[in-house]
């Protein structure tokens, strides 16, 4: 099959996530556009709000030189740009509720500027554009591609090799069968040279800070990803994506702005319509 960008599936680990979580779900994040205005769309809520805006300071402080980093607060960059998700932007419900979310947001970031650990070591970026992230050919002859956007990447000089760090705002930790790292791994490997010699997730609200994780195997990290991308394929092909609950967690909010129940607060910088309930 020739390959065509255009044409091809994409997947991520959001939209995989979408689609193991529920079909239905997957279908209106990833594939359902609002015919008045071309737009996919998602509900914000208070969590995706908070990481979203630690992840934007955090992830910035890559396009720095090392010893430029950390000369403005990280506090003060996180003032700055809150206002993008203030109020109904990001899912608050009143003042009380956002101050809640806002000083964890600060929090965290102290904590970081106090102890920033590799953030004060060289980071490597993968080359991508203002449309689309890093991605890659997961299979040329299925035509599906595998993007995502890597939160860090550590260079470390003694063997010229890569840590991957993925920072995680929310409280509970990831489980162990997630696929994020594989797809990371997949990621880094085929979007840049060097070797990956660590993967980590960096626990913001928690104690236990950055956790080492067992390097992923990649033979059976591409097995596992390409087997979901498949099967995403194949629901697209088919236009068959049915809830198992007629009804869940994950597509009733979503099912809710279909029916007019949820207010629409703006726009993202991905051009999503962003809507809360």
């Amino acid at each position: 099959m020739t390959e065509d960008k255009y044409k091809a599936v994409w997947v991520s680990h959001s939209s995989i996530s979408d689609f193991l979580k529920c079909p239905r779900a997957y279908y209106l994040r990833n594939v359902y556009k609002d015919p008045r205005t071309g737009h996919k769309m998602t509900v914000v809520a208070p969590p995706l709000a908070l990481g979203g805006a630690v992840h934007e300071v955090l992830e910035a402080l890559s396009e720095l030189p090392v010893d430029e980093r950390f000369k403005v607060s990280l506090v003060k960059k996180f003032e700055t740009l809150w206002s993008k998700y203030s109020g109904k932007l990001g899912g608050f419900t009143d003042h009380e509720q956002e101050q809640t979310y806002k000083e964890r947001g600060i929090q965290m970031l102290i904590n970081v500027q106090e102890d920033p650990g590799p953030l004060v070591n060289k980071a490597v970026k993968i080359k991508s554009s203002s449309i689309n992230l890093p991605n890659y050919w997961l299979s040329s002859d299925e035509n599906i591609i595998l993007c995502g956007k890597i939160d860090w990447l550590e260079y470390l000089p003694k063997n010229d090799s890569v840590h991957i760090i993925d920072f995680k705002t929310g409280k509970n930790e990831e489980k162990e069968d997630s696929l994020q790292l594989p797809i990371y791994l997949l990621l880094v490997k085929n979007c840049q040279k060097r070797a990956v010699a660590k993967v980590s997730y960096w626990y913001l609200d928690q104690d236990s800070g950055i956790v080492q994780k067992k390097l992923p195997d990649e033979a059976e990290s591409y097995e596992r990803v390409y087997e979901v991308a498949k099967r995403i394929k194949l629901a697209r092909q088919l236009n068959h994506f049915v809830c198992s609950h007629k009804g869940c967690r994950y597509c009733l909010p979503l099912e809710k702005v279909l029916k007019g129940e949820a207010e629409k607060v703006g726009v993202s910088d991905t051009r999503q319509d962003i809507y809360i309930l």
